[in-house]
């Protein structure tokens, strides 16, 4: 994979093995799926959105995916044993040393950033 990688679509679910694909590592892989799939499932299927993985300070990888609509912010939830959806942050948090939200005039981008030598490249 060469970075910075920058990709526009539209958050459809074959699309999220797509972008998988154009990807190297592991864990940008789950993050990368992570947030399409949050995309998907809150802000609605078919939302324009641009996925970015760039390389960070330090080493660091970082993985975006920036949506139209400011108002949906992820939350970070404790799943329980038979829940069948809610741990994508947990994981995403427990993988990346930080992630945010950076609201924008037209809409917002989540990010995370893994540390140097923890994509699973």
């Amino acid at each position: 994979m060469t970075l910075p990688l920058t990709v526009e679509l539209l958050a459809l679910p074959k699309e999220v093995a797509e972008v998988r694909r154009m990807v190297e590592g592991d864990d940008v892989r789950l993050c990368v799926s992570e947030l399409l799939t949050n995309v998907i499932r809150h802000v609605g299927e078919g939302t324009p959105v641009t996925v970015r993985v760039v390389a960070a300070r330090g080493g660091r990888t970082r993985v975006a995916v920036t949506d139209p609509d400011p108002r949906v912010w992820p939350v970070l939830r404790d799943a329980t044993d038979d829940a069948e959806s809610g741990r994508g942050l947990a994981l995403l948090d427990a993988l990346a040393a930080r992630w945010g939200v950076d609201q924008g005039p037209y809409g917002k981008t989540v990010w995370c950033e893994l540390r140097a030598g923890r994509s699973g490249a």
